[in-house]
């Protein structure tokens, strides 16, 4: 079992007062099936009442699923010494429970890495039984399949609201200066979980996703939850073969508040370890973002100032992770 070296009472922050972790998964989430003709107007609907949805026959092959996967387990298995060569997270490489610079922590570890800039794979040489190179070509082999959905998926989007050209969010992506980036986290066991009855102990903090969209797949352990309208808190039962996908900040401000960038966090699980890894698509650093016109009526005004990527990435990465981000670009009626 890999245990993260920090002392009980720091591993994590406890929600009190939450209720009781369910397995209940409401069958109006939507689960969109992406080989099937009306799937882009379900994927519209899907970003207007939730913001998440999952995805199947979604086509990335399992075979770079697995691989990937097996390489992540590999480097979460070695000791925290071992690991910690592959750090700090500045912001990209191995990050142990902080995340961001704020004080936020959690029950995780984690490696980020950059989909454009080089990474130094080289840190892996070090730890016992890794190949850089076999971590490097199952990242890019990953990273370029998400690519590639969340393209497809957004220009079903923009097919959905019946704005043209159709690669009007994917070009974002495609750009050779997005700053996309690919975060694998690794939640440890927590066998302290148990100690505390209804209260929730906390893996990754609740927050929203700064940019466009986020593309997920975790092992088949618990411990995903989304917010609700209502502010309630469900749990998203895992689901190995499949994809989630959760709408961005910087897409609900494109639409202009018609798509909901959705609010979710993780919680620890007492028995089994949870591995998950995102692709988030992100916009060059220089772009703006606003509200398209093509979506705006006659007589409709902004909700939100225009700003650049760059802008809103560094307000977003200043603030702690349930900071309503958005509230500093929004208009004043």
């Amino acid at each position: 079992m890999v245990v993260l070296s920090i002392p009980a009472v720091e591993q994590y922050s406890i929600v009190k007062n939450c209720k009781p972790f369910s397995s209940f998964f409401p069958s109006n989430i939507p689960i969109i099936d992406l080989s099937k003709p009306d799937s882009k107007n379900l994927l519209v609907k899907a970003c207007e009442e939730f913001g998440f949805f999952k995805v199947v026959n979604h086509g990335v092959p399992m075979e770079f699923i697995s691989k990937l996967e097996l390489e992540a387990i590999k480097f979460f298995s070695s000791p925290l010494n071992q690991k910690e060569k592959a750090g700090p997270a500045d912001p990209f490489g191995y990050g142990n429970r902080k995340i961001g610079t704020n004080g936020d922590i959690g029950w995780v570890e984690y490696i980020l890495l950059s989909t454009n800039s080089e990474f130094n794979y080289q840190k892996f040489a070090s730890i016992l039984g890794l190949d850089p190179e076999n971590i490097r070509a199952a990242v890019n082999d990953y990273v370029s399949a998400m690519k590639k959905m969340a393209c497809e998926i957004l220009e079903m989007l923009a097919e959905g609201l019946k704005i043209y050209p159709k690669n009007v969010f994917s070009k974002l992506l495609m750009d050779e200066q997005s700053d996309s980036v690919f975060r694998i986290n690794h939640y440890p066991p927590c066998p302290e979980v148990q100690e505390f009855n209804s209260r929730n102990l906390i893996g990754f903090g609740a927050h929203t996703d700064p940019q466009i969209i986020s593309l997920l797949r975790s092992n088949n352990t618990s411990g995903l939850q989304i917010s609700l309208e209502d502010g309630h808190w469900i749990s998203v039962p895992p689901d190995q073969n499949s994809f989630f996908i959760n709408v961005g900040d910087s897409l609900q401000v494109m639409t202009n508040g018609r798509f909901k960038s959705v609010k979710h966090r993780v919680l620890a699980n007492s028995l089994k370890s949870r591995l998950s890894m995102i692709y988030f698509g992100g916009p060059p650093l220089s772009e703006k973002i606003a509200p398209l016109a093509s979506l705006m009526k006659e007589d409709q005004d902004s909700l939100y100032k225009e700003f650049t990527w760059f802008e809103y990435k560094k307000s977003a990465y200043n603030s702690r992770l349930a900071d309503n981000r958005l509230v500093l670009f929004e208009k004043v009626v």
